[in-house]
């Protein structure tokens, strides 16, 4: 009896999450096109932060600098104090649009990278957008051409894409695709580019009005966000119309070899995603619990309707998974082994409020940047 509950319910869920949660499984939110272009083309400038990025910070910025936009076009690297040559790496590039700023020191109250980029926004010339990027992406010479379009186009506030994430090593493939098919849970691409609705961004690619910016309150007015690129997509929609897909224009060109490197960035805030909530944890837990790991349990040990309906669950899981994995080139099989990926990214859930509690939450690049949340 219990079987035939649980497995019901797990049933129920999927259905739920494929016919009435935003499409978010469906991958067809891209930016594969070129909207048309405006009459005239605004101003911008790309503001970069950089922390220790020197072996990836020379293609990044050529790929800015390369940029194939008529409109004005300034970059600004802000050296978030690097100690391994980024600035020098990047003045090699010798380009009299690029600026490179040293940053000040970290004050109280800030993360590391908003810090960077209220500096780097302080300085521009008051473009009519600021390209948010960060220094590990690489960008197709008509990214800027496509996002300024479809901003100009629908009258948006901001315009974020969904870098396509480095994925070769055994480590990536495995994990990789999974990240952005739960970014798609949280987040769905169709809710967000609502009117109404839920607010939510990639850091790794935004380009935002600077005006609806400061009509928000700038970054300062999530200066201490450690999911920042959500919490500023969650901002600029108060001031209007914000757009989120995914795309093949902006690349992550950051490898992770091994499943520890993956598990660092994933720990690294998802305990923040849950407010710092221990019972939100267990919560999350007991909810990743039933919604993917019940499925293939009852399918393997359980009996009678139960089992079957479980079985549909699994399946529909795997299904699901599937336009993501042909979106990142990857096997479908890989849907079969969603809950055990799920799992992995459950522990890393836990070993990220086990971090918080230790005094090194958010830690990156040597900095703990949620040590003073609540616990």
């Amino acid at each position: 009896m219990i079987g035939a509950l649980l497995g019901g319910l797990t049933l129920l869920i999927w259905l739920g999450l494929i016919f009435a949660h935003g499409e978010f499984w469906c991958a067809r939110v891209t930016d594969r096109g070129m909207p048309p272009a405006p009459k005239q083309w605004p101003s911008v400038t790309a503001i970069i932060p950089a922390r220790n990025e020197a072996d990836v910070i020379a293609r990044s910025i050529g790929s800015l600098l390369g940029q194939e936009y008529p409109g004005e076009f300034r970059v600004t690297l802000v050296d978030d104090n690097s100690t391994d040559g980024t600035a020098e790496a990047a003045h090699r590039l010798n380009d009299a649009r690029l600026t490179i700023l040293s940053g000040a020191p970290l004050p109280a109250g800030w993360t590391g990278k908003l810090w960077a980029l209220s500096q780097g926004i302080a300085a521009a010339e008051r473009p009519e957008f600021l390209w948010l990027t960060d220094a590990d992406i690489e960008h197709a010479p008509d990214t800027l051409r496509a996002l300024v379009s479809r901003a100009e186009d629908d009258g948006l506030q901001l315009v974020s894409l969904m870098a396509r994430l480095h994925c070769a090593t055994f480590a990536e493939r495995m994990l990789v695709p999974a990240f952005v098919f739960f970014f798609q849970m949280l987040y769905p691409f169709t809710r967000v580019n609502r009117p109404k609705g839920i607010g939510g961004a990639a850091g790794g690619c935004m380009l935002v009005r600077r005006t609806a910016l400061e009509r928000a309150g700038g970054i300062a007015a999530i200066r201490n966000a450690l999911i920042d690129d959500c919490t500023f997509g969650a901002l600029i929609k108060r001031e209007g119309r914000i757009w989120l897909g995914l795309t093949d224009r902006s690349r992550s060109i950051r490898p992770y070899r091994d499943i520890g490197s993956i598990a660092a960035m994933i720990s690294r805030s998802a305990y923040a995603q849950l407010g710092y909530s221990p019972l939100m944890l267990i919560g999350t837990v007991l909810g990743l619990f039933l919604v993917f790991g019940a499925p293939p349990l009852l399918t393997l040990i359980g009996s009678g309707a139960g089992r079957i309906m479980a079985a549909m669950a699994w399946a529909l899981m795997a299904l699901s998974f599937q336009p993501m994995l042909r979106f990142y080139h990857r096997s479908p099989l890989y849907g079969v082994a969603l809950p055990l990926i799920a799992a992995f990214y459950a522990g890393c859930t836990l070993l990220s409020a086990w971090q918080h509690h230790r005094g090194r939450g958010g830690m990156w690049k040597g900095r703990a940047q949620a040590a003073m949340g609540p616990s």
